[in-house]
């Protein structure tokens, strides 16, 4: 037994989307057992766009049903039935989550009528339901009005039952374990399958073919099935669209980051938001107390003119002040990293010599800080990160040339290099923007091992 639905609704996203009208066929697989139809009350204005859709205004719902008055109706009708709807993740979505914000449950299994009908009967430009039912003959009335689609639907449905080969078909996608309720509705199944389990970066492509978003993962197919699952207004409008995934390698997180960064700059994909703000910078400064004590500190960009060095957060600034602590045998109190305290107690920094406690002189420290300084303004030299590449015969290496990143590359674990010129014929060049500088900058704070200033005779393994 099925029951066949639309909704109609105020369009504010599945969070914030309220029905304002339902309808539910009740369908044996031959006929049309039961029906049930209903405006509903959205206790909440209805836009103007949405009454321009389906001509359901403030006025037509007002003296409607609210929708915990006919939650009896809906759960009864569709006990026991399997949920069919085209685009199944829009409708079945909302409902279950208007069905939470009341304190019910509602849980069915679900057909998307989409997704059967690109496999039963596939090649069609368009399978919006409008097209469809064009292209198949079926008659579609009140388009964009519950009962007129669900109507619609179910004659679809009932012609997708009878196709040869059919009945497997159905059988898979009812399968517990199935992904096909879970994957885009306009996106074909063996894309998915194909996407691999490495590191990298991916495209989402709308049915034109233009990229409509990029992110990276450790693992591409487990991340890019996780937007399927997420129900946030924005993944659900976005997988919506997704018609095709691409994707490249990259071995690694870092280079992932760093590929993705670049892509999103290129591309300026209308689902990416994150790299279009503007990046918040820290300096770390130095200054001279009425002691003579020299400090180090750190602020916003704009609070420190001459900057001893840049971050762009405040983690990466003290977890870079500690290790400058660390190994200079600075104090804590005076690198403000414990504030308003008589001498200081770090948890992680043990090497203070004691000038908080008077055991150093104002010199001798002074002297340490100034050798500090020198190091942290060390920027305009030549540095490399190795990374694993993309196979295991392969290294994947970010390059850095007078302090500016230039690109990543990769090359043969077997190649010798004895020079930073002998990775140009492998290099990628990059941008040096101010997202590239805050992802090696950050990895570099968290993984200084992975840093290398000089090459000797060697390969890269």
């Amino acid at each position: 037994m099925y029951s066949i639905v639309d909704i109609e609704t105020t369009g504010n996203g599945i969070k914030g989307n309220r029905i304002t009208e339902i309808a539910i066929f009740k369908y044996d697989g031959y006929e049309i057992v039961d029906e049930y139809t209903s405006l509903v009350n959205p206790e909440c204005e209805i836009p103007y766009f949405i009454t321009g859709l389906t001509g359901i205004d403030n006025d037509l719902v007002r003296d409607a049903p609210k929708l915990i008055e006919i939650t009896n109706e809906i759960l009864e009708i569709t006990k026991d039935t399997i949920f069919v709807a085209h685009s199944v993740g829009f409708d079945y979505n909302v409902i279950k989550n208007e069905f939470k914000l009341l304190g019910l449950d509602f849980t069915r299994k679900k057909l998307c009528t989409v997704r059967l009908s690109r496999k039963l009967i596939p090649g069609y430009n368009s399978y919006s339901l409008g097209k469809l039912c064009s292209a198949l003959n079926i008659p579609l009335t009140d388009r964009h009005r519950a009962r007129g689609d669900a109507h619609a639907t179910t004659l679809l449905f009932q012609k997708l039952l009878r196709i040869d080969g059919a009945e497997p078909v159905f059988k898979t996608f009812l399968n517990a374990r199935s992904q096909e309720t879970t994957l885009p509705p306009a996106l074909p199944k063996q894309v998915y399958h194909d996407l691999p389990t490495t590191p990298g970066i991916y495209f989402f492509k709308n049915a034109k073919g233009k990229i409509i978003y990029i992110g990276k993962a450790i693992n591409i197919k487990k991340r890019v099935l996780s937007h399927f699952y997420d129900k946030a207004t924005k993944e659900i409008a976005m997988c919506a669209e997704t018609a095709d995934i691409d994707y490249e390698l990259s071995g690694s997180d870092l280079v992932a980051l760093l590929m993705e960064s670049a892509a999103i700059k290129h591309y300026y994909p209308k689902y990416n938001r994150s790299q279009k703000r503007n990046v918040q910078r820290f300096g770390i400064f130095s200054y001279e107390d009425r002691n003579g004590i020299m400090h180090l500190a750190f602020n916003k960009i704009k609070m420190t003119p001459n900057p001893i060095a840049i971050f762009y957060n405040t983690t990466d600034c003290r977890l870079f002040l500690e290790e400058i602590c660390k190994t200079f045998s600075l104090c804590a109190k005076y690198c403000h990293l414990q504030e308003n305290v008589a001498t200081c107690s770090h948890y992680r920094i043990k090497k203070c010599d004691g000038i908080c406690t008077g055991d150093e002189t104002v010199k001798v420290y002074n002297e340490k800080v100034v050798k500090a300084i020198s190091y942290m303004k060390e920027k305009n030299e030549n540095l490399m990160i190795q990374e694993k590449g993309r196979s295991f015969s392969e290294s994947a290496f970010v390059l850095i040339k007078d302090g500016n990143y230039v690109g990543y590359g990769f090359m043969d674990n077997e190649t010798q290099i004895n020079t930073f010129n002998d990775l140009e014929p492998f290099l990628i060049p990059q941008k040096n923007t101010l997202e590239a500088e805050r992802i090696i900058q950050s990895f570099l704070t968290r993984n200084p091992h992975k840093l290398q200033k000089q090459f000797e005779a060697q390969s890269l393994q």
